[in-house]
C-alpha cells in the first residue's frame, strides 16, 4: 500500500491493470468517469478521485473507496477500512457497516451507476480516449456490466480475505 495517496493527474494513462479502459465525461453533469476491465474480468469505476466502485465478473460489488474511506465486501456487509500511519507503518482498522450504514451506502451507489449507465445507453456520455483505441464494444460492454451490478443479488462478492 502506498505511503501517501495523491489524486492521480491521468488515472487513464495510470490504470495499467484496466487492460480495457475508457475516459469519458456525463454530458448532464460534466463529470469525468475512467473505467475499465481487469483480469479476472472485474470491472473498477472512478467518478473522478472518489468514488470508486469494483465489481467482479457477476457484477458484485468487491472494493470501493467513497467519501475518503476503502470499502471491502464482507458478503453480508461491506467493511469501513481506516488508514493510521505512523513514521514506520501503515494500518487498517476495520469497522463494518450497520444494516442503515450499508443501504445508505448501496442507494449512493446505486444513484450513481443508474447516472452512468443511462447516459451511456443514451448517448450521454462524451468518450474523451480509449485502450484499446480500437475497441468498437467497450463502452457497451462496460454497461451491460453496469446493468448487472445494478440487478446482482445479492449485490455483494463472497468476502476478501484480510491481508496477513
Amino acid at each position: 500500500m502506498a505511503r501517501q495517496e495523491t489524486d492521480r493527474e491521468d488515472l487513464l494513462a495510470e490504470a495499467v491493470a484496466l487492460t480495457r479502459r475508457v475516459e469519458g465525461t456525463v454530458v448532464a453533469t460534466g463529470q469525468v468517469i475512467v473505467a475499465g476491465f481487469r483480469q479476472p474480468g472485474w470491472l473498477s469505476i472512478y467518478f473522478g478521485s472518489d468514488p470508486m466502485y469494483q465489481v467482479d465478473d457477476r457484477g458484485r460489488l468487491r472494493r470501493a473507496f467513497e467519501q475518503g474511506f476503502l470499502y471491502r465486501t464482507q458478503g453480508t456487509t461491506l467493511a469501513r477500512l481506516t488508514r493510521t500511519r505512523t513514521a514506520t507503518e501503515t494500518t487498517l482498522l476495520r469497522d463494518d457497516l450497520s444494516p442503515a450504514e450499508l443501504t445508505a451506502f448501496r442507494g449512493r451507489m446505486t444513484d450513481r451507476l443508474t447516472d452512468l449507465v443511462d447516459a451511456m445507453e443514451s448517448y450521454g456520455f462524451q468518450l474523451l480516449r480509449q485502450v484499446p483505441i480500437d475497441d468498437a464494444t467497450l463502452i457497451s460492454d462496460i454497461a451491460a456490466r453496469l446493468r448487472l451490478a445494478l440487478s446482482a443479488d445479492p449485490w455483494l462478492a463472497p468476502p476478501i480475505a484480510a491481508r496477513r
